[in-house]
């Protein structure tokens, strides 16, 4: 099969990984790519957001699959530009179409489907600017903290949790003039959970779907969970408090309500959905759904993933799921982030970077590199993810730190306390 993914951070990088190792490989392409997917395939300076060009790539190198690794594409709609056209119907696609999207795409289609089919979520309720007065009334009648969440795609920022009440009014008046744009003319207000957060993830093709391995990843820029909201710190797989009863009351009670919902509503979801959930006091509740592969999850829970990575894409592209079986790797996978100065704030680009070469015992998946002259540069805030097997999370945090320790860029900074939580 001639394969063609789309994306350029360290979830693509780990989806090239693994499909470069399957025996129905023949051509791997990755647009745009980074400094790592050269080394798997070959990367393609397209713009993936204009899908005409893809189109045209595809049909040009007789693309048999398409693997969508960003959410933004699939809400804008790739699968039905595809599934639209005769001359690129029949390309299988991973990724749900636009309206399943949704799940990812609107917090208020989501929270209104999870109360629709009774999955466990915090109450809420949505507002717009129209509707201020009301918000302000239902945030007075809450007890702190309170969480505001923009209705559409914000870049991983379009979520606040407030303590004071008038900052709460104040930010909920700057979303609505525009602060994450188009995507917080509409807002949810939502009940503050207190618990410990996991992802869960499943591939479906809409019909049956394969639980893949859990995982628990560290979204903020500081130690002990202090600081500013980023795409992610770093990752564990499994969840040592993920035991299998809690995992079959999570089959039970959210995964499959959400599969029969998306059934009953006439949603055809083929493709990945992450289930975002808190754990709170032994019961599970849906934070959010994201419908694409979560990110630095990939790069702990792909590693964990014995079985041919793109037959059980097939599987998902041709409604045959339940006829595949997954094998899974019983070690710990952890991952560390290494990023940029300044992040998630403002930081530099096109520093050197050094010692990936003397990294042992360790897979690095690029998040935001680049080559120019054959020197490796940086080129995002995110720039690489320390993966690495072990025994249990403890083990395989000492290799990736070891080895973390052997990277060098100007302004490098990760988080020394992945896992802090789990002891």
């Amino acid at each position: 099969m001639n394969v063609l993914i789309l994306g350029s951070g360290g979830r693509e990088h780990a989806l090239s990984w693994k499909i470069s190792q399957s025996n129905l490989l023949k051509e791997l392409y990755i647009a745009p790519g980074n400094a790592g997917t050269t080394e798997l395939g070959r990367n393609i300076p397209l713009d993936i957001s204009d899908f005409e060009a893809v189109g045209v790539f595809s049909l040009e190198k007789k693309i048999n699959m398409i693997v969508v690794g960003p959410e933004n594409l699939l809400v804008m709609g790739f699968v039905d530009f595809f599934k639209s056209h005769d001359h690129l119907k029949d390309i299988l696609i991973v990724g749900p179409d636009r309206e399943s999207a949704m799940l990812e795409g609107s917090k208020d289609f989501a929270k209104q489907f999870m109360q629709k089919y009774d999955i466990p979520t915090a109450a809420f309720k949505s507002f717009d600017k129209d509707t201020f007065s009301e918000a302000k009334s239902f945030l007075r009648n809450m007890n702190p903290p309170y969480v505001l969440k923009a209705d559409g795609l914000a870049a991983g920022k379009g979520v606040l949790i407030l303590n004071d009440l008038d900052q709460a009014y104040y930010q909920l008046s700057e979303m609505f003039d525009g602060k994450f744009g188009e995507a917080g003319k509409k807002v949810v207000i939502e009940e503050f959970l207190s618990g410990i957060e996991l992802s869960v993830f499943v591939l479906t093709d809409g019909k049956s779907y394969i639980l893949l391995p859990e995982a628990k990843d560290y979204k903020r820029i500081g130690e002990a969970d202090t600081g500013l909201n980023t795409g992610g710190m770093g990752a564990v797989s499994p969840v040592p408090f993920a035991s299998s009863d809690f995992m079959e009351k999570v089959e039970t009670g959210i995964i499959k309500p959400t599969l029969r919902g998306l059934q009953e509503e006439g949603i055809d979801f083929h493709g990945f959905i992450f289930f975002g959930l808190i754990n709170v006091n032994g019961n599970s509740y849906v934070i959010e759904y994201n419908v694409r592969m979560g990110d630095p999850e990939a790069e702990v829970v792909i590693p964990r993933i014995k079985s041919d990575l793109l037959e059980l894409f097939v599987g998902v592209c041709e409604g045959n799921l339940c006829e595949k079986k997954i094998e899974i790797e019983n070690r710990t996978v952890t991952t560390v982030m290494l990023v940029s100065g300044g992040y998630p704030g403002s930081y530099n680009k096109g520093m050197i970077i050094s010692g990936i070469k003397k990294v042992n015992d360790s897979i690095v998946f690029h998040a935001g590199t680049r080559i120019d002259s054959g020197k490796l540069l940086t080129n995002g805030g995110r720039v690489l993810a320390v993966s690495s097997y072990g025994n249990n999370f403890q083990d395989a945090l000492e290799v990736s730190y070891a080895n973390a320790d052997k990277i060098h860029f100007e302004g490098m900074y990760f988080r020394k306390d992945i896992g802090f939580d789990l002891s």
